[in-house]
């Protein structure tokens, strides 16, 4: 053990004759926890905000999405088994997708109409269906007794919207109808509710309807083509590479688009925002090295006949220098240690227990959602402990350029 370790480690823990001194040390240390728990407890929630938004994202859309450049894709099964035959594509699904108008007694409601395979869309989608089930499109009024219409299953807050449960008829109108003498007539359809979906979030709940495929091509008149194709990847951030591997593998007039690439926007204003409050409370911690300094600055003051005997006895100014650094750094460790300790039981008790609760209609969770990273943990006791050598470097500078003359003159 090098002595300035050894007098660092005495200065540290030894009583002092100036208490106030030592008062705020503890201070310094206190402080430093503290701001790291706060760090380490909102980052975690950011990051539970982070990850059950993406999950609710990704149960209405897939990962990949292919469509065509000419609107329509009429040989979708095979573009669908070149898709499959990529090793990182789990599962393909075909898709219609087609702005409506939907009305009901004295209601309306814009929304938009999508056609789906029940059997292939519930192993890429991930749909919470409330009432019914994906099973119910597949029994169209042809197929089912009883059944005069079509089924449909509409988001929460579209039914809302419109006033109807499962069992209620609605009409669909679509801007895309027949030619007629007199021009373009709107084509209207008679269908009936059999299934909520509730995402939780309000635009897909505001909007989405779901039928079947054909029920969709009947309607809409476009024969058997679809609008595009959905797969899920392995790999969910790897998207955008697999995603470029097919549109390759495919050639035009495909185009290819990823989840990231979709939710760009939304997932960057997340990340910065994440970048921003980690600066920001970082601030907490900077405000507590200020005790570090006066603390540190404090004790050269009280040491200064002990520095100058060192120094008398051959030690070097680069020694003292390091007496000082080595305490500032020892409070960093501890402050550090602390408030690492304190923001993973504070997350955990978080997690497990949840006992803040939130109203899911403004925020869309019922409880606070936590989920921690190590990497944060890494970067914020790296920054904290950064921050406390800073601190260090006036008070140290300080004690080594005391001159011993002068401290030992009136002793």
């Amino acid at each position: 053990m090098g002595f300035e370790f050894f007098i660092s480690i005495r200065y540290l823990l030894a009583k002092r004759r100036q208490t106030f001194v030592s008062l705020i040390t503890f201070i310094s240390i206190a402080g430093v926890a503290v701001g790291v728990t706060a760090l380490i407890v909102v980052l975690a929630v950011m990051n539970g905000f982070h990850e059950h938004l993406r999950d609710r994202i990704l149960g209405v859309t897939s990962h990949v999405n292919i469509m065509s450049y000419t609107g329509s894709i009429p040989n979708y099964r095979e573009v669908m088994g070149q898709i499959e035959n990529n090793g990182s594509v789990i599962a393909a699904t075909p898709f219609i997708y087609a702005p409506v108008m939907m009305t009901t007694s004295g209601r309306s409601a814009g929304a938009v109409l999508r056609g789906i395979d029940p059997l292939s869309a519930s192993r890429v989608l991930r749909l919470n269906l409330t009432r019914g089930s994906l099973a119910d499109l597949v029994e169209s009024a042809h197929e089912t007794p009883g059944r005069s219409y079509p089924g449909i299953i509409l988001g929460a807050e579209l039914a809302n919207n419109l006033g109807v449960r499962v069992g209620d008829y609605l009409t669909i109108i679509s801007p895309l109808g027949r030619l007629t003498p007199m021009g373009q007539a709107p084509k209207t359809g008679l269908f009936e509710v059999v299934g909520l979906i509730e995402s939780g979030m309000y635009e897909y709940d505001r909007t989405l309807a779901y039928v079947d495929i054909p029920v969709a091509q009947k309607f809409l008149g476009i024969g058997d083509s679809v609008t595009g194709i959905e797969a899920n990847v392995r790999d969910i951030y790897k998207a955008g590479e697999i995603a470029d591997a097919l549109r390759k593998s495919l050639g035009p007039p495909f185009y290819v688009s990823d989840w990231i690439k979709m939710n760009s926007n939304f997932f960057s204003a997340l990340k910065l925002e994440k970048v921003v409050m980690f600066v920001i409370l970082t601030l907490i911690i900077l405000v507590a090295s200020f005790n570090i300094v006066s603390s540190l600055t404090m004790l050269v003051m009280e040491k200064g006949r002990d520095i100058a005997i060192l120094k008398a006895m051959g030690a070097t100014t680069a020694s003292i220098r390091k007496i000082f650094v080595l305490e500032g750094f020892f409070i960093g460790i501890c402050g550090t240690g602390l408030g690492v300790f304190g923001g993973y039981v504070l997350c955990d008790l978080l997690s497990r227990y949840k006992f803040i609760r939130l109203d899911p209609v403004v925020y869309q969770f019922a409880y606070l959602p936590v989920k921690m990273e190590t990497l944060d943990f890494a970067a914020i006791a790296f920054a904290a402990i950064c921050i406390s050598l800073v601190a260090t470097l006036y008070p140290s500078l300080r004690a080594a350029s005391l001159d011993p003359a002068e401290a030992l003159r009136y002793e």
